[in-house]
């Protein structure tokens, strides 16, 4: 199918499985903030075995679910999605991968009982599992030069310890939080049109430049240099009073 210059198109990655955390709304803030510049936004949902129309996709949200669902997802993941979704990110479509999504993108990962699940290597990170589960509120400062504010917040949920490799870089640096390990103060991952991270919540509707910053990412491909401004100024009032809630819990 032709592509017209004026659709704009999310895959939602297995939407029945990885859809936990509220991370719905990740997709509604991509698809809103691309109609409200008058964008034709359409959103195309990728289960198990669905592999049609992904050389439409512009951003692929990948989510986030329990051990069960992530397995069930991960037999489809090597064997119907990988080839499609690699050709898709190699012609500059983007990613964000969420928590699971994140971990499954990565080389591997590996249980508590030692035992090694390969991801699709898409992403140069690995992930292992921790004995503590790391929870609470997160406050990034991001290593994105083009966003403001360089504040990134949300919610963080998981055991897994993801540490990166130097193909990848982090999406910031852990002011509260977590993060990837809970050892070197990183959270997420960027490595060319692909972000992973942690952050739930959802992430994006609390961040409405870093959802900028992916549908401009994946529309340089079609030419577009720069996305008309948005009044956001209920959002980053929304940012602003999280990030003031976590940075004074007790007030």
């Amino acid at each position: 199918m032709p592509r017209t210059n004026n659709i704009f198109t999310v895959g939602w990655l297995y939407p029945d499985l990885m859809n936990i955390y509220g991370d719905r709304g990740n997709i509604l803030t991509l698809l809103k903030r691309a109609e409200w510049r008058g964008y034709e936004a359409r959103l195309i949902e990728l289960g198990r075995g669905t592999v049609t129309q992904m050389d439409e996709v512009d951003i692929f949200f990948f989510g986030g679910g329990q051990d069960r669902e992530q397995a069930l997802v991960y037999e489809d993941l090597l064997e119907f999605k990988q080839p499609p979704l690699e050709k898709a990110v190699n012609s500059g479509a983007g990613v964000l991968a969420v928590c699971g999504g994140y971990q499954l993108l990565g080389h591997y990962y590996q249980t508590g009982e030692g035992e090694r699940f390969p991801g699709i290597g898409m992403i140069d990170v690995r992930t292992e599992a921790g004995k503590k589960r790391f929870i609470g509120d997160v406050v990034v400062d991001t290593e994105i030069e083009t966003l403001t504010p360089k504040t990134l917040v949300g919610f963080e949920n998981h055991s897994g310890r993801t540490y990166l490799g130097p193909k990848a870089r982090p999406l910031g640096k852990t002011r509260i939080g977590y993060g990837n390990n809970g050892s070197d103060k990183t959270e997420g991952c960027l490595q060319g049109t692909v972000l992973g991270t942690y952050l739930h919540g959802s992430l994006l509707p609390k961040n409405p430049h870093l959802a900028d910053y992916l549908i401009r990412s994946a529309l340089i491909r079609r030419g577009v240099d720069e996305l008309s401004p948005l009044d956001d100024s209920v959002e980053l009032a929304a940012h602003e009073r999280i990030l003031q809630r976590a940075q004074h819990p007790h007030r």
